[in-house]
């Protein structure tokens, strides 16, 4: 008991008196102090007395399916410190390979009697995923909020980027070039995302005239080496310009065109999705539709304060639009032979 109140106090850097005056429900002492030595024993991992166990943790799932990947730790970045700022403490749960699952993640969460959760990308956005974790915190009115997928049939809020709208925009950028023969590097066909950028990409093409090819369409784990792959089958088939689905899909894309001893923009255009960190750096820089991470990020904190404090009118998405950063790695299409 000793060494919990020292490690307590100083985590939040108060007297061990105050921890014990917090602990044994007493009076003499501040709501916010009351609460943010609470919040420490949940950071630290030590079950609450008996009288407090009620009282649910200042504390905030983020479930994000990797780090590999820019875009989570950027997402991260944004939606902690706006967690922050409202007095709430993010909890980083990341799933790697053959390590804790989703489903295990959410388990330690109720145990630790969380105030809501964020998922930034994970099983939610594969319709034939196993969804029941997410059922089991709607069950126990867990505040939850979605960002960009929804799920059929529960009303969690949910923020989105508009993928119809950011397929258009590569689409068009491609074709505004020049290019005729435009394939799509997207992820696996159960992928919600994935599912809103094809029929985009399929309207884009039939708004422009030209022919639909599904076998300009290429499906890929969201990884460098998964967009490699994919896109040099769609070189196979001729195509000169792709549109992918994240920035290390367009990557791997990048890399199969070289691989081939083809020149990116010369030979071959690429087109990425996310504008995630250091875009600007690759060889030619990628060209990308960004997606808003700041003004997303903010707003699923705001729609997870709203559901805490009682006051969520609006269940449903909220579509934020995209901006299509043109660099070095589009151009005119090479001229035909």
């Amino acid at each position: 008991m000793m060494r919990r109140l020292a490690q307590v106090a100083k985590k939040v850097g108060v007297s061990e008196a105050t921890v014990s005056r917090v602990l044994n429900g007493k009076p003499g002492v501040s709501e916010s102090t009351r609460r943010s030595v609470l919040t420490a024993l949940d950071v630290l991992g030590y079950e609450r007395p008996t009288q407090l166990r009620g009282e649910r943790a200042r504390l905030v799932g983020l479930v994000l399916p990797e780090l590999q990947n820019p875009i989570f730790p950027a997402f991260a970045e944004v939606i902690g410190g706006a967690l922050a700022q409202q007095g709430l403490t993010p909890v980083l749960c990341t799933q790697t390979r053959g390590g804790v699952s989703e489903a295990d993640y959410v388990e330690l969460l109720l145990q630790q009697q969380v105030s809501g959760v964020v998922f930034a990308g994970g099983l939610f956005a594969q319709a034939d995923a196993p969804h029941d974790h997410y059922y089991r915190l709607a069950e126990r009115s867990i505040p939850v909020v979605l960002v960009n997928a929804s799920i059929e049939g529960l009303d969690f809020p949910c923020v989105s980027c508009d993928d119809a709208v950011a397929v258009e925009q590569a689409w068009r950028h491609l074709a505004s070039l020049g290019h005729e023969r435009i394939g799509l590097v997207l992820g696996p066909e159960d992928h919600i995302p994935s599912r809103r950028k094809l029929e985009a990409a399929r309207a884009a093409a039939a708004a422009a005239g030209t022919e639909w090819n599904d076998a300009f369409v290429e499906r890929s784990a969201f990884s460098l080496e998964g967009g490699q792959a994919a896109a040099g089958r769609l070189l196979d088939r001729g195509v000169t310009g792709i549109a992918c689905g994240s920035d290390p899909l367009a990557l791997g894309a990048i890399r199969a065109g070289r691989r081939r001893g083809l020149s990116v923009p010369a030979d071959v255009s690429v087109v990425g999705f996310d504008d995630s960190a250091f875009m600007t750096c690759t060889e030619p820089p990628l060209s990308t539709v960004r997606q808003p991470i700041e003004a997303m990020g903010r707003a699923a904190v705001d729609l997870l304060i709203a559901q805490i404090q009682g006051t969520q009118h609006h269940l449903g998405e909220l579509l934020f639009e995209p901006e299509l950063v043109v660099r070095g790695s589009t151009a005119p299409p090479p001229p035909a032979r």
